[in-house]
């Protein structure tokens, strides 16, 4: 009998019973696993991060362990003495390796040639940054208001901010390295509001505009040659390195990707890229990321505090894009004027911010096509996270 009290003691349902919170993680682990599923919320993380919570909060699995990392260190000594297998896999996450490589096939899968034949709209993409230093102050105003339950100092508020970027991977990167506790909240609410760009954005886009201004018709935009497209990516890596270095990680493997895109001689790596590395590293990530989403980093009210920050990003971000391009418009009215609704696409959810700007301005007029002149200013804003992100390293980490 004492065999056997012994093994039910080392099951996970009586280690449920020592911590029942274990269930409302598992909870909500499935709560995402539907929405991935079901509701196709970024399906391709969201299903991956679910899962990866699920592990991590299965009690006796001992597959992910926090403590390794602490102090934003790995413990070398603790894990050679009993890792777990996401332990393995998260040594990419934090080493800086996957958002990395994720960015590479997002450069071979993006066509910077919107952008080129209107460089105007880098200014777009730059201003839906707004939402990111908003909500970085605003994360700072949370520990100065409650100072007994919230305690964000600036790495943890840079690493909230970022989310108003709408670009998972950037915010796992510059989390991973500012402020780790932080990850699974983070990235949660980085993937849960992306996939929320169509409810959240259409309101805002339509109270700072009038009916006058969404039904503006632009112009159609110049070829782009292909020597063009492949000088693009050399200059910009240059440049944004020189003037950030700890941005070009990310900038350099979204230029490489790009490169490899369209370069005409690399068509498989190209192909590569954008298929099977990519796809492999969202499944070690998502797991990965997941797993940080314990019971320890969820039952407080900075989550709270991050879900809120998070949002205000996002609505930030969208107003910044489309007020600048009504300030533009000031100057450019007679001779191009800019749909503001094409500012909203600043935010770096690509190409789901230029669809919402599409499908809300031909709602108010079905002749007009919004979608090529949106993409400027979403591949803008890619670059333009991956050099926020570049910023907060530079001053934090």
């Amino acid at each position: 009998m004492e065999a056997i009290f012994e093994f039910v003691k080392s099951t996970g349902f009586w280690m449920l019973f020592e911590d029942p919170r274990c269930l409302v993680m598992i909870g909500v682990a499935c709560l995402l696993l539907y929405l991935g599923i079901a509701k196709k919320f970024e399906p391709l993380l969201m299903v991956t991060i679910a899962f990866g919570m699920l592990l991590t909060n299965l009690p006796g699995a001992n597959l992910y362990h926090a403590e390794f990392y602490t102090g934003g260190h790995v413990d070398w000594q603790a894990f050679n003495n009993g890792a777990g297998l996401i332990d393995y896999l998260y040594l990419g996450v934090k080493l800086g390796i996957y958002p990395s490589l994720i960015f590479m096939g997002v450069g071979a899968m993006t066509d910077f040639g919107p952008l080129i034949a209107n460089p105007k709209s880098l200014l777009l993409g730059a201003a839906a940054q707004l939402g990111i230093f908003i909500a970085f102050m605003g994360a700072l105003a949370l520990t100065a208001i409650f100072p007994e339950a919230i305690h964000f100092g600036y790495n943890e508020a840079a690493s909230i901010g970022i989310i108003g970027g709408a670009d998972g991977p950037t915010a796992i990167y510059v989390t991973s390295r500012l402020a780790p506790a932080l990850l699974g909240p983070v990235a949660v609410a980085a993937y849960s509001y992306m996939a929320l760009v169509p409810v959240i954005q259409p309101p805002i886009m339509k109270l700072l505009t009038t009916k006058e201004e969404r039904c503006i018709v632009m112009k159609q935009l110049r070829p782009v040659s292909q020597t063009e497209k492949i000088i693009f990516p050399i200059v910009v890596t240059i440049f944004v390195s020189l003037l950030l270095p700890s941005a070009a990680p990310l900038v350099g493997m979204l230029m490489l990707g790009n490169l490899f895109r369209e370069s005409g001689v690399t068509e498989r790596l190209s192909k590569t890229a954008q298929n099977e590395l990519i796809n492999i590293v969202t499944i070690f990530l998502g797991v990965s990321v997941g797993a940080t989403a314990t019971t320890n980093a969820f039952f407080n009210f900075e989550t709270i505090g991050i879900l809120v920050m998070g949002v205000c990003a996002f609505g930030f971000g969208t107003a910044g894009g489309v007020l600048l391009a009504k300030l533009m418009n000031v100057f450019l009215r007679k001779t191009d004027p800019i749909n503001p609704l094409i500012g909203s696409a600043g935010v770096s959810a690509v190409p789901m911010a230029a669809r919402v700007s599409q499908i809300v301005g031909q709602k108010e007029n079905p002749g007009n096509f919004l979608l090529m002149h949106a993409m400027g200013p979403n591949v803008a804003g890619v670059i333009g996270s991956a050099i926020a992100a570049g910023v907060f390293l530079a001053l934090f980490y």
